[in-house]
């Protein structure tokens, strides 16, 4: 009976629910570094720039930070595939303790029936009992010795060698041994169930202990992974910040630059000083033969968007579209003369308009027949096209010289 409680015992428990797996949680990576932020920023002295170690820093910092997201990537997946196959011993385990749990509840019932059975038989044995006593057998005190033998075997050797019970009374004990047996036997059966279903158990809660752990360990890894690499993304963040405002500060300073040299150029021109060129740039070609051609006037290459000042004041008498040079200014001076502004992107005054030496009126640009971006400057004496002169001589009379370029 003791062992048919523990079976029934150890069957409760093992059907008991458990807490189910934790299912393996991937994190989708990745996560891309912000490279863009940290494009090369030359910077102007004064405007606190990020020296090129800086830069270089932030770019090896940007290819660290992708090489540690491709990593943690890799790790969480490894780990993830060992958790896995550890859920999937601890199902095989759990399918086999279900098998064994079948087995132990079967072996239950037998050594139920063969209880029972046994317990017909020791009620049939005792109905022999009193019969023989009933019956004033004289050798009812021979049958209290055989009913009170240690084993089945030995109830046996008693009645034969005393020769007490007739043929069918040994019938019967012949069917309480064999009973005895059977509970024997499934007796033996229900321990050894008994055992097998404890080590199904303890092995399907340790595959399921190490499923458990590698989905701890892969878990705590992706965590401390991912916290890094938020650690890093805003330092980086950070960075970007940081070289966009240097960017901003180098604009700011660029601009200031140039509305400095603007003044400079305003001022030089106004005074008559050699710094007064109608724009900044390098004379390229002189007045005179070119190619079989005239070139009636000097040549100063410049970007596209360079200013374009005039040397003297006066009044404008055209601006807009003029063949050959696609765009032109024409300026009347107080001398009577004119002067010519050729291929300008674009221009900031129109005819009639009076205009003051120094003042900003168009840009450099590449437009109508033009070898690229430059100002073709001319001078007119006795009116638009009638007299088409070197520009030189008058450049020099108002104190502006090109250093011997023509």
């Amino acid at each position: 009976m003791a062992t048919l409680h523990r079976l029934h015992t150890v069957v409760r428990c093992a059907t008991s629910p458990r807490s189910p797996l934790r299912a393996p949680r991937r994190a989708a990576v990745v996560a891309a570094a912000v490279a863009g932020l940290l494009a090369a920023t030359p910077v102007v002295a004064g405007a606190a720039p990020a020296p090129a170690e800086e830069q270089a820093s932030l770019e090896e910092q940007v290819a660290g930070i992708e090489e540690q997201v491709r990593a943690a990537e890799e790790q969480l997946q490894r780990m993830t595939v060992e958790a896995e196959a550890a859920a999937d011993a601890a199902l095989v385990a759990r399918a086999q303790l279900a098998a064994g749990q079948t087995e132990a509840e079967r072996t239950a019932a037998e050594l139920a029936v063969a209880q029972a059975d046994v317990a017909a038989a020791e009620a049939d044995i005792a109905d022999l009992g009193r019969e023989a006593y009933m019956g004033a057998d004289d050798r009812y005190g021979d049958l209290e010795m055989l009913l009170d033998a240690d084993s089945p075997t030995e109830l046996l050797q008693q009645a034969a060698t005393m020769e007490v019970i007739g043929d069918h009374r040994a019938a019967r004990l012949q069917e309480f041994l064999t009973v005895a047996a059977r509970l024997e036997q499934a007796d033996k059966a229900a321990q050894a169930a008994v055992a097998r279903l404890d080590e199904l158990a303890r092995t399907a809660a340790e595959a399921e202990q190490a499923a458990n752990a590698h989905l701890a360990q892969a878990q705590a890894d992706y965590d401390a992974r991912a916290a890094e690499k938020a650690r890093l993304e805003e330092e980086l963040r950070r960075a970007g910040e940081r070289l966009l405002a240097a960017q901003g500060a180098a604009d700011a300073a660029a601009a200031w630059g140039a509305r400095q040299a603007q003044q400079q150029q305003t001022l030089a021109v106004a005074s008559g000083s050699s710094a007064g060129m109608p724009t900044a740039g390098r004379v390229t070609s002189c007045y005179g033969p070119r190619w079989g051609t005239m070139h009636q006037g000097i040549d100063i290459a410049a970007p596209i968007g360079t200013p374009i000042y005039v040397p003297e004041g006066g009044v404008v008498l055209q601006a807009g579209p003029a063949s050959g040079f696609g765009q032109a200014v024409y300026v009347r001076h107080g001398d009577g003369q004119i002067t010519l502004y050729g291929h300008v992107d674009q221009f900031f005054v129109s005819a009639g308009q009076v205009v003051s030496a120094g003042e900003h009126i168009a840009d450099v640009g590449n437009k109508g027949q033009s070898t690229g971006p430059h100002l073709h400057f001319e001078v007119h004496r006795g009116g638009l096209y009638a007299s088409r002169v070197d520009p030189m001589p008058w450049l020099q009379a108002h104190g502006i010289s090109l250093g011997g370029a023509c």
